[in-house]
């Protein structure tokens, strides 16, 4: 570079001031900025004087500001920004990120600060969030099933029936001064360690847990016993994330509120130890038959192990391939030697002592006993309590299961274990089901009620609760087929036939009231008419002729004979003349449930509904007790903490005139003296009752009463195990070409009623009066001649005496019904068919129910082979309803 140029330029005169202007000049020399400077050769535009020392011009010229204004690189903010923002600095952002300043990829490199600040926001944001949530949850109240005990059940007499209840949870709550410290600290060491240091969480053990799962080790929770505490007490056991972050939450506030002591407590008396038992004392039981006061410490340590995983831990083994009794043991054994080695390293337990149990050996529980307080009928009796319980009080199933109740019911031992008796023998005598596979699958169910009271003093709901599960005295779906013909005639007798000439809604004084001597026809396939004598037809205007069993002509009838020998066409033609409606009325007066009856069909008349046995027995004892009704009940105090809670009202309402039910009852007394329920006499003891039998010969029934005690039995097939539930036939079963009500239930039925009423009193029913008119239903003669008297066909060398107020009546002959799933077979209690029925088996056979000195009986309820096509079964109610809609 030439010399001149480094010179300033030599001042030409004009003293101090010309200096001063010189000096003000652009120095001669390098790059000299634009700054409102003469115009540069060629670019048309001023420079201005650089102003700052040489290092910031170096500074600028490495930034590629260039010199004389030149254009900085792509990038770069060049002189006109340097223009228009007057050369100030540019504005700082909050976060510098990407870094302002910086080139390539260090421009994404995050400062010290940064990363300090991230993590202090962070680690802030964390700490409020916790704080706030903590500040908003609320320790809910506890989990109903955490303070569960067991209910106390009592028999009518007031001794003690079992302890049971409480849900399936086996639980006796014991406060933490009856629990041993062998058993605290046992639980403590192997569990939680610093747990009374802790907060309710342990940070540390939590992450011990995770990077153990990592590991791919063996699954721990990381979880306190507050946790633990929490989430048995206050939670549910789902496991979510949502349920864990508040399990967090609630531990540490219970961990800061709440006495470790009554954590501990509450702990122990919640934790499941397996063997059903859900708390301490039931575990102490379960394994050692005795009270927790009185566990060693060798045993503590080993219900602490069971805590780790019950199924596991069993000596006696556990369900799946990884719990046997000799996995289990080694398993134990183990697991119980860490624990009080464990109970050493924490300072719970002197090495000296812990070698004094190890040195005794491993403290084998006792082997497992299996759940007796539900055996028998035992399950079913309290299962109906509590039933009645929620159903009838302010109780809710919740609290019902928390347990702590006094449950008194209305069951009389001694009835519920003759019941039973009676069921046994005759199942045992007749029923071989290694021998005939038709013998499987056969079920009983049973129910006795009292008159007067509605106490269900005895149920049979099947052989075992423990392995049969559905209690059949209560709602099974079974049809009850002929023992609802009494409800037809008590409308009959209450509200009476209709008047042809007027409509279908006729009150009570334009109808003519019924006499059970009115005279119907008996006939088979009978053209079933309105009340006005038109012939009915179904949807599609076809007729129906209804069938007797056997189709059997029976000719002209009373209403009383047909009765006595089950005959259908006059009762399904007495409930069109009646109104089936009415129908209805009277049997839902008489006690039955209205979701448990049949829609209205014609054959509804004829038994498609399927109420329960406690309901049919209560429904005659309204009958036994003279139109009086009662709904039946099973417990008649409830009591906690010897306060009570839920005490039996009696109420009762007049379903029928007590002549009425009088007239019914002489009726129903006729079947068991002279039909075909004579296997039900009880000797001197009157009796009134009816056999019923349903379509296909899939159940039969046997109701009856006298006027202390109302029991009805019924008897069906099904198999549990199907995957398509159904009732199937009993032709055959014990031995016998079919299954009436007068056979096994009937005799089941005296059985149980002989051993019931040994040593009361015999008592007589109320007399009737007379009532009604003696009608003449359709096609019947005004003056029907006198019939002989009936004799049994099974047993022509017996004469059958006619009750003394029936009319004589034609001879009945055995009868047949057809098979349910026949696609014909649509209409009626008592349709029948050739091939078969409950009448018997192939066509021409005879069959029926021997009835004894009467007749012979075969019901059915559900089907006919003259139903119309296109009518459906189902509609009738209960598991196979009718055919009408």
């Amino acid at each position: 570079m030439s010399e001149h140029r480094r010179k300033p330029p030599q001042p030409q005169g004009g003293g101090r001031a010309a200096a001063r202007r010189a000096a003000q000049q652009p120095t001669p020399g390098r790059r000299a900025a634009p700054r409102g400077g003469p115009t540069l050769p060629g670019r048309g535009r001023t420079e201005e004087p650089r102003t700052g020392s040489r290092a910031e011009a170096r500074r600028a010229d490495r930034r590629g500001a260039g010199p004389g204004g030149r254009r900085r690189p792509p990038g770069g903010a060049g002189p006109g920004r340097a223009r228009r923002d007057g050369g100030r600095p540019g504005k700082k952002r909050f976060i510098d990120y990407p870094r302002a300043g910086r080139a390539g990829w260090r421009r994404w490199i995050p400062s010290w600060r940064l990363v300090t600040g991230s993590i202090a926001s962070f680690i802030g944001l964390i700490v409020g969030t916790v704080g706030v949530a903590l500040a908003v949850v609320q320790v809910p109240s506890a989990q109903l099933a955490s303070k569960v005990q067991k209910n106390v059940y009592y028999w009518s007499d007031g001794k003690q029936m079992v302890v049971a209840g409480g849900g399936s949870l086996n639980r006796q709550i014991v406060p933490i001064s009856q629990i041993p410290m062998s058993m605290q600290n046992a639980v403590i060491s192997a569990e939680n360690a610093s747990f009374y240091k802790d907060w309710g969480v342990d940070p540390m053990g939590i992450a011990r847990a995770v990077v153990k799962m990592a590991q791919g080790g063996e699954t721990q929770s990381g979880s306190t016993i507050t946790q633990q505490f929490v989430k048995n007490t206050y939670l549910s056991q789902e496991q979510t994330l949502k349920r864990k972050a508040t399990e967090l939450l609630i531990s540490v506030k219970v961990g800061a509120t709440q006495d470790k002591h009554d954590i501990l407590a509450g702990y122990l008396n919640t934790a499941y130890y397996g063997r059903g038992a859900y708390g301490i004392q039931a575990a102490a039981r379960a394994y050692y038959d005795k009270d927790c006061a009185d566990l060693t410490p060798s045993e503590s340590a080993y219900l602490a192990a069971t805590l780790n995983g019950p199924n596991l831990y069993d000596p006696y083994g556990g369900q799946g391939p990884a719990a046997t009794p000799e996995k289990n043991t080694k398993r134990a054994t183990d697991r119980w030697k860490w624990t009080l080695d464990r109970e050493v390293q924490v300072g719970h337990m002197e090495a000296a002592e812990r070698d004094k149990w190890v040195g005794q050996g491993f403290p084998q529980p006792q082997k497992p006993k299996p759940a007796t307080n539900r055996a028998g009928q035992i399950g079913y009796l309290t299962d109906l309590a509590d039933n009645y319980i929620t159903a009838h009080s302010t109780i809710s199933k919740g609290e019902l299961d928390k347990g702590g109740y006094q449950i008194y019911t209305t069951f009389d031992r001694k009835k519920v274990n003759a019941l039973a008796k009676s069921v046994e023998d005759v199942r045992k005598a007749n029923l071989k089901p290694d021998v005939r596979d038709v013998d499987k699958y056969v079920q009983f169910g049973g129910a006795s009620v009292e008159p007067g009271t509605g106490k269900i003093v005895a149920i049979y709901g099947g052989e075992n609760a423990l392995t049969h599960f559905t209690n059949n005295a209560d709602y099974t779906g079974v049809q009850v087929g002929s023992t609802f013909k009494p409800f037809v005639l008590a409308a009959a007798m209450t509200h009476g036939k209709r008047n042809p000439a007027l409509g279908a809604q006729q009150s009570d004084s334009q109808r003519t009231l019924v006499s059970p001597e009115s005279i119907y026809n008996g006939d088979n396939k009978l053209t079933l008419r309105m009340y006005n004598g038109t012939v009915w037809h179904d949807q599609d205007g076809r007729e129906w002729h209804q069938k007797n069993d056997g189709d059997e002509d029976k000719g002209l009838i009373s209403l009383r004979t047909a009765m006595q020998f089950s005959v259908n066409t006059p009762y399904i033609q007495l409930g069109m003349d009646v109104g089936t409606d009415l129908v209805r009325e009277a049997a839902l007066a008489a006690g039955l449930d209205k979701e448990q009856l049949a829609s209205i069909t014609p054959t509804f008349s004829l038994g498609t509904s399927a109420p329960s046995a406690i309901r049919l027995a209560g429904a005659y004892a309204t009958f036994a007790d003279s139109g009086r009704q009662i709904d039946p009940y099973s417990v008649e105090k409830v009591e906690k903490d010897g306060k009570p809670v839920y005490q039996h009202e009696k109420k009762s309402t007049q379903a029928f005139s007590a002549n009425v039910a009088n007239n019914v009852t002489d009726v129903l007394k006729t079947v068991v003296e002279a039909g075909t329920g004579t296997a039900a006499k009880l000797g001197a003891r009157p009796v009134a009752g009816k056999t019923g039998t349903t379509d296909g010969n899939r159940s039969a029934w046997f109701a009856g009463y006298t006027p202390q005690l109302s029991t009805a039995i019924g008897m069906y097939r099904v198999d549990p195990n199907a995957k398509n539930q159904q009732f199937l036939s009993m032709r055959g079963v014990g031995g016998k070409p079919t299954i009436h009500g007068a056979s096994f239930p009937a005799e089941i039925w005296a059985d149980y009623m002989g051993k019931a009423l040994k040593g009361t009193p015999i008592r007589q029913f109320d007399p009737p009066q007379p009532i009604g008119e003696k009608i003449f239903g359709d096609g019947a003669s005004p003056s029907p001649a006198p019939a002989p008297s009936a004799s049994p066909s099974a047993s022509p060398s017996e004469s059958a005496p006619a009750s003394p107020s029936a009319p004589p009546s034609p001879t009945p002959r055995p009868t047949r019904t057809c098979g349910l799933l026949d696609p014909r077979c649509r209409l009626g209690d008592h349709g029948h068919k050739d091939d078969g029925g409950p009448g018997g088996g192939p066509a021409g056979s005879t069959g029926g129910e021997p009835g004894g000195p009467g007749g012979q009986e075969g019901d059915s309820g559900g089907g006919d082979d003259q139903m119309p096509p296109g009518q459906s079964r189902r509609q009738g109610g209960g598991l196979f309803g009718g055919p009408f809609g």
